[in-house]
């Protein structure tokens, strides 16, 4: 088994402690809802939240794929960081053993950076090169972007008294 590390960052105007709580602790219930056409539901078949909980996320029928897992390893809401493994899924195919993702929203001028971190762990010999994984990143930055758009439309949305809004 190989692994191959990818590094990837996004910039927004918003706050990472809003970036954090909406894309993270709770893109079980907002996912869902920015994206009808393609995420059927997301829902936690282990824990609640915490670390060692899996959620298993379902697309709707004539999806690419059917359903992924990820299990949460390490989450820390203070820091605005969380580690996180796709563990199953038709999305790993034959090639795939599991993919682990480190994900941190820090502080910018006027806003926030999200650091990710993605390390695909590879079945046998198989050597992955990043054109492999440019759907994956796509999407990734689709989805990042949609969630982003939604928080500048709605400002009071995952905002606390104490949040930097």
């Amino acid at each position: 088994m190989g692994v191959t590390t990818y590094n990837q960052e996004f910039t927004t105007t918003v706050a990472p402690a809003r970036m954090f709580k909406a894309f993270i602790l709770d893109s079980h219930n907002l996912m869902p809802k920015l994206m009808p056409q393609s995420i059927k539901s997301i829902e936690f078949i282990e824990g609640d939240g915490g670390v060692g909980s899996i959620k298993k996320t379902t697309f709707h029928e004539g999806s690419h794929f059917k359903y992924l897992k990820h299990k949460i390893d390490a989450l820390d809401a203070e820091n605005c960081s969380c580690k996180y493994s796709l563990i199953e899924g038709d999305v790993l195919g034959d090639k795939l053993e599991s993919i682990s993702y480190e994900v941190k929203f820090e502080s910018t001028d006027g806003g926030s950076v999200c650091k990710m971190t993605s390390h695909y762990h590879t079945k046998g010999d198989f050597e992955l090169k990043e054109e492999d994984i440019k759907d994956g990143k796509d999407k990734a930055m689709g989805m990042y972007k949609i969630v982003e758009e939604y928080l500048l439309a709605n400002p009071n949305v995952y905002c606390e008294a104490k949040c930097a809004c």
